[in-house]
């Protein structure tokens, strides 16, 4: 059970989901989000006609939050990963939650805070046009997550090659090629559990320039 919740709280706003049921479908309108009691939730979306799996939520993650901030749709398909309990809420008792548990609603809006980021800095990638940056977009975009981030020295960024496809928008195999190509040109090395950029600024640098001529 999470802190700050009685039985007769789980029993008013608790639901059960089996494995693979769908919680909620990309492109459908969400009015509510939910906070993870037990098991396991996969976020997936299709792109480039490629189902993508975005994230695994697990216990005591919150998932389907943008609903309270937008009415828009959906931005990717919930699925439960095996038995899933949760507690769902919406626009009409937010407000118990918000009285019932203010640690939980803190934590709530440090989430929505980078989540409104994270959906900012993704779109910045997607609409760069070329895949090359895009790939050094998602690694410049991964650095500038480590508060020790040192420009002067070699950037070592724990990341695999499927998540940097997931961010980029692109197929495995396109990114892999990008990658191998700025490894020749000794830019990256690639290793099996993070790439290791040898001077991020020339990313930075590069980046900076191709978007201000494309808003010029």
């Amino acid at each position: 059970m999470l802190p700050g919740f009685d039985d007769n709280f789980f029993k008013k706003f608790g639901v059960e989901f089996s494995p693979n049921e769908i919680i909620f479908c990309e492109f459908e309108i969400g009015t509510e989000f939910y906070f993870i009691q037990s098991g396991k939730v996969k976020i997936v979306k299709v792109i480039n006609n490629m189902e993508k799996i975005l994230d695994v939520m697990t216990t005591g993650d919150i998932f389907g939050e943008m609903s309270i901030l937008e009415q828009e749709p959906r931005s990717a398909t919930a699925i439960a990963m095996d038995y899933v309990k949760v507690l769902k809420f919406h626009r009409d008792n937010f407000d118990a939650l918000l009285e019932t548990n203010p640690q939980l609603a803190y934590k709530l809006l440090l989430i929505f805070s980078k989540r409104i980021y994270d959906a900012k800095r993704r779109l910045m990638i997607l609409l760069l046009d070329e895949p090359a940056l895009k790939v050094m977009d998602v690694l410049l975009m991964l650095a500038e997550q480590d508060p020790r981030l040192d420009l002067m020295q070699e950037t070592h960024i724990p990341v695999a090659v499927q998540q940097v496809a997931s961010w980029a928008g692109m197929t495995l195999k396109s990114v892999q090629e990008e990658l191998n190509r700025l490894q020749h040109l000794n830019k990256i090395e690639i290793f099996r559990d993070r790439i290791v950029v040898k001077n991020i600024r020339d990313f930075q640098r590069l980046i900076t320039s191709r978007r201000k001529s494309m808003y010029t």
